[in-house]
C-alpha cells in the first residue's frame, strides 16, 4: 500500500470514529450537495434560482401562482423568471383550456433535453459521493431523507409525487 493510500484510509477511519452533531451535519451536507449543483448549473449557464424552477417543472405544468408558491416567490419574481427562460427557449407558457386567464408553465423540448442532462451529471456526482456509505447505509439515508422531505412537503400543501404533468392545470 502506497504512503498516499494509506494516509487516505487513515482519514477515512478516523472520519468514521466521529460524528457531527446533526444540525452541523446537515448544514454541512446542505453545502456540499449545493456546490455540487451550482457547478452543474454553471456548465449550463443557469442561476440556482433557475435550476429550481426547471426541477419544479420537470414532472409539472404549474400556473404562474403555483410556481410563486413552490418556488416561495412572488408572482412578479416568477413572471421574470419564467420569461427570462422562455427567452433562452427552455419553457413555454400556454393560456388553460378550462381557465383563459391562467397560464401554465412547461419546459420546452429543449429544457426537457438540458435538464435530463444536467439531473444525470448531478446524479453521478451524487452516487460518487454516496458511494463511500455501504449500500444499507446509502438505503437508510434514502428513506430517512424521502421521510423527511415527503412530511415537510406535504404540511407545506405540496405533492412532491405527482403523477405526471398535469394535462391543463
Amino acid at each position: 500500500m502506497s504512503a498516499r493510500s494509506q494516509q487516505s484510509a487513515a482519514a477515512s477511519t478516523a472520519a468514521t470514529t466521529r460524528e457531527l452533531n446533526v444540525v452541523d451535519g446537515l448544514a454541512q451536507l446542505s453545502f456540499l450537495v449545493y456546490r455540487t449543483l451550482e457547478r452543474r448549473a454553471t456548465e449550463h449557464n443557469l442561476s440556482m434560482i433557475q435550476v429550481r424552477l426547471l426541477g419544479v417543472l420537470r414532472d409539472r405544468r404549474p400556473t404562474i401562482n403555483e410556481l410563486a408558491r413552490l418556488l416561495a416567490l412572488d408572482k412578479s419574481s416568477v413572471s421574470g423568471l419564467v420569461e427570462r427562460a422562455e427567452r433562452r427557449g427552455l419553457v413555454v407558457r400556454t393560456h388553460s383550456s378550462t381557465d383563459g386567464r391562467s397560464v401554465l408553465v412547461s419546459l420546452s423540448d429543449p429544457g426537457r433535453s438540458l435538464v435530463a442532462d444536467a439531473a444525470a451529471r448531478f446524479g453521478a456526482d451524487i452516487s460518487a459521493l454516496l458511494e463511500r456509505l455501504p449500500a444499507s447505509d446509502r438505503r437508510a439515508l434514502s428513506r430517512l431523507v424521502s421521510r423527511l422531505l415527503v412530511a415537510h412537503a406535504a404540511e407545506a400543501g405540496i405533492d412532491l409525487f405527482p403523477s405526471s404533468p398535469a394535462a391543463d392545470g
